[in-house]
């Protein structure tokens, strides 16, 4: 019925669950996917249909909290997986199955165009439907903010690298990227919202998964996390072209009153600190939880920086020190 080598303690509970709790009759139970959370997701097929399972450990991962957040964005238009059936002490979750292909999957320079437009519209649905005052998610603020940028300067700087930012220009860098960060109109902000997130089924829909960290926080947040994917390049003209085209949605539903050079901006520098932190998770991944695949994708995410401190002399500084001191000491970004 399941594969053997998957067989934990979790496991057993979880398909204890399916079995005697929803009296699923399982004819195949296999791995779906798995991410750099401690979530994992089963594809399990039973007499009744096609169903996700994830185990979610209640000590590490918020079961009611993706619960909640599926509800505001399901009511905002957004297709996120059903909800079927949840045991949120346990952190087991049954949920409609999006299929195996996601964005990534299909992306390539002919289909790129139909692909980001679902995208999105999904994205420009999430920010103009669901309202940030009254949705009850946490706030994207500047200790929030600093605490991502720690996890660069820990896990990818220090532990990875062995190096040290100096104190008074990681202040100066944390300074700018708060303020531009705190300037910008405030939206429901999925936080993760990028190619291996956004799904593929069948019915032809763009589906959102992995969104229970949402909160309110930048417009341009996640409009640069799909941009400037960790996980696939773009030539900048073409990023360009897309960025200038949301930014005239955006006006148009009064969501932004601010001209383009200011809205590329703050597109540059959130993706600046998002990839910092992106940076610092992966090391992590790689140091603390044996996942070390996710370093493949450092020069991509690097690259991105540098590119964002070319465009700004505030940033010159910053730039020396990845020039100077970062690019010997870690040859993977040359």
């Amino acid at each position: 019925m399941y594969d053997s080598r998957l067989e934990d303690r979790r496991l057993a509970a979880l398909v204890d669950w399916l079995q005697r709790d929803l009296s699923l009759d399982i004819h195949r139970f296999s791995p779906a996917s798995s991410d750099a959370s401690f979530r994992r997701y089963f594809r399990i097929e039973h007499a009744s249909g096609v169903h996700i399972a994830m185990d979610a450990p209640p000590e590490k991962e918020n079961c009611a909290a993706f619960i909640r957040v599926a509800g505001l964005m399901r009511e905002a238009g957004i297709h996120v997986p059903e909800i079927h059936s949840s045991n949120t002490e346990l952190g087991f979750l049954l949920l409609e199955d999006l299929g195996c292909e996601n964005l990534l999957d299909r992306l390539n320079p002919e289909t790129a165009e139909s692909l980001y437009a679902k995208a999105l519209d999904s994205l420009f649905a999430l920010q103009r439907n669901v309202d940030p005052a009254s949705c009850g998610l946490p706030e994207y603020d500047a200790g929030f903010i600093e605490r991502e940028l720690g996890i660069f300067y820990e896990w990818f700087l220090q532990k990875l690298v062995g190096l040290e930012l100096p104190q008074s220009l990681a202040e100066r860098l944390n300074r700018m990227l708060i303020e531009s960060a705190l300037a910008q109109p405030r939206v429901c902000v999925h936080r993760d919202y990028h190619s291996r997130n956004l799904m593929l089924p069948r019915s032809g829909t763009l589906g959102v998964i992995d969104f229970q960290d949402a909160v309110v926080g930048p417009i341009s947040y996640d409009l640069v996390s799909l941009l400037r994917d960790c996980y696939i390049a773009w030539p900048d003209r073409q990023v360009d072209a897309w960025t200038r085209a949301y930014h005239t949605r955006l006006e148009a539903a009064d969501l932004i009153a601010v001209d383009y050079r200011q809205f590329q901006r703050w597109f540059d520098l959130m993706g600046m600190q998002r990839h910092l932190k992106a940076i610092g998770i992966f090391a992590r991944l790689h140091l603390r939880d044996a996942k070390s695949s996710y370093l493949a994708d450092i020069p991509r995410t690097f690259a991105y920086v540098e590119h964002v401190c070319t465009r700004y002399p505030e940033l010159d500084q910053f730039h020396q020190f990845l020039q100077q001191q970062l690019k010997p000491a870690y040859p993977p970004i040359q």
